[in-house]
């Protein structure tokens, strides 16, 4: 099985920057798939970014505008870094890991960090 564990999440005032970390342990290689969505309340769980092996192109859903990037390491960890984040970007963030694809819906799933923008 995969554990995934995100930290990072908390209040910030429209215009702030958080980063996001999710460490990953148990069976996971660094072909899986990797990434983020997020859930606003009221609102279906979104995709935020991700790819498809460590090394391969990332992707990023379209509100993201260029504000966020995400990376990861040599230790299965996978990183969110956000800017310029604006009310719209509240909501819970999970890190997700698939054996092979993040759509439909992924493998495993972290158990989420609030993010609050402060407008």
């Amino acid at each position: 099985q995969v554990q995934l564990v995100e930290s990072g999440g908390g209040l910030v005032q429209a215009g702030g920057s958080l980063r996001l970390s999710c460490a990953a342990s148990g069976h996971i290689f660094s072909n899986f798939a990797m990434g983020w969505f997020r859930q606003a309340p009221g609102k279906d769980r979104e995709f935020v970014g991700g790819n498809n092996w460590n090394g391969g192109s990332m992707y990023y859903a379209d509100f993201v505008k260029g504000r966020f990037t995400i990376s990861r390491d040599n230790k299965n960890a996978v990183y969110l870094q956000m800017n310029s984040l604006e009310a719209d970007d509240t909501a819970i963030y999970y890190c997700a890991a698939s054996q092979v694809a993040l759509t439909p819906s992924p493998d495993y799933w972290g158990q989420g960090t609030q993010v609050t923008v402060l407008s």
